[in-house]
């Protein structure tokens, strides 16, 4: 059964590719936007009245959280250290938050260039409790491109 014209997607199925490899499926994903600057700026018309005109500025760069289980994941346990230990030169790398249907087929991209992590939370550790450990990261890019 395939999503029909006007289905919602759905938001349990999305992982984290970084320069094209899937390294991390994910619990949650918060604040991924897009934002630019609005320039406003105001004439006379030819009828001699006000008008005020908006016309779109820079596009900004921006940030997002992810939360993942603590996993061994090589890939993006090494990119946290290179980004964290101020390796630009390989941390800034493109990544996608990547959102799959039912089928885990790829059906919207959002895609950061020069992205790099800036910040790293660790759940809480508590002695004698059952509970999945997790991360916040918080992920810097310069831009954002939705496919």
């Amino acid at each position: 059964m395939s999503l029909q014209p006007g289905d919602s997607l759905t938001s349990h199925n999305f992982g984290l590719q970084i320069d094209g490899v899937m390294v991390e499926y994910l619990q949650e994903v918060n604040g991924l936007s897009i934002e630019q600057d609005v320039i406003e700026y105001q004439q006379v018309s030819s009828q001699g009245k006000p008008v005020t005109k908006k016309l779109p500025g820079v596009k900004k760069a921006g940030t997002c959280t992810v939360v993942r289980g603590m996993t061994q994941s090589a890939a993006f346990n090494q990119w946290i250290t290179q980004s964290v230990n101020g390796q630009m030169s390989t941390a800034r790398k493109n990544a996608t938050i990547m959102v799959m249907d039912y089928t885990n087929a790829p059906v919207k991209r959002y895609n950061m260039r020069n992205a790099w992590c800036s910040k790293v939370d660790t759940s809480t550790v508590k002695a004698g409790e059952a509970a999945a450990l997790t991360e916040t990261v918080t992920i810097t890019f310069e831009e954002l491109v939705i496919e």
